[in-house]
């Protein structure tokens, strides 16, 4: 009779308790809404914007970053036929808050310095390469050998050759790219914050790197 009496007699949980275990409950449990398909192949466009890995702008920006070893954040290798959006695009990665530093061939090589020189030191010389291909970059002989020199530069590093196809069939997309993931330009501004986004994290990835090896 004792341990019946004690039985209706044991005080209930509090409803903010009940409260804290449904929320640890809830917050325990994947989301099926945040699972990313796996289906994806090679050479395919990127279909959703990527997002920035937790490293923030301001260590992108430090005077002590990695980003500052090389001149240029971005070089973009484009045919002459598209130099029109192309201006658009160094303009819009410029104006970004972390202010880009695009390399633009006719903008900033040397006068009366050689163009195998300067196509070979603007690969070099940035962290990024935005490879505009086009049917205007596969006619274009220095448009391939610029991709060739990027490729050779740094061969396994992801984000860092950034493939953006407008106007050309994936059949023709280059086979020296198809390993990797491209942007397909359909709505130029979504295509733009892509590559900006690309940039971005490949620059955090580096700047993480850099500072794990001088721990």
């Amino acid at each position: 009779a004792g341990w019946f009496r004690r039985l209706l007699h044991k005080p209930k949980p509090r409803s903010s308790e009940s409260s804290l275990n449904t929320i640890c409950s809830a917050s325990s449990s994947p989301s099926s809404s945040s699972a990313e398909s796996s289906d994806s192949s090679p050479g395919t466009s990127l279909a959703r914007s990527i997002r920035p890995s937790p490293v923030s702008v301001l260590d992108i920006n430090a005077s002590g970053s990695a980003r500052w070893t090389k001149s240029y954040d971005v070089c973009i290798c484009h045919s002459e036929v598209d130099l029109e959006l192309v201006e658009e695009l160094v303009s819009y990665l410029e104006s970004q808050p972390e202010s880009f530093r695009c390399f633009l061939q006719q903008r900033d090589a040397m006068p009366g310095s050689a163009l195998m020189t300067e196509l070979c030191d603007a690969v070099q010389n940035s962290h990024c390469w935005v490879m505009l291909i086009t049917p205007g970059f596969l006619r274009d002989p220095w448009c391939k050998y610029q991709m060739h020199q990027a490729l050779a530069e740094a061969p396994m590093a992801n984000g860092r050759t950034i493939p953006v196809l407008k106007d050309v069939d994936r059949k023709d997309y280059p086979r020296e790219l198809r390993n990797l993931y491209y942007i397909y330009m359909a709505l130029k501004e979504n295509s733009f914050r892509q590559i900006r986004d690309t940039v971005v994290r490949y620059l955090q990835e580096l700047c993480r790197s850099s500072m794990s090896r001088t721990e």
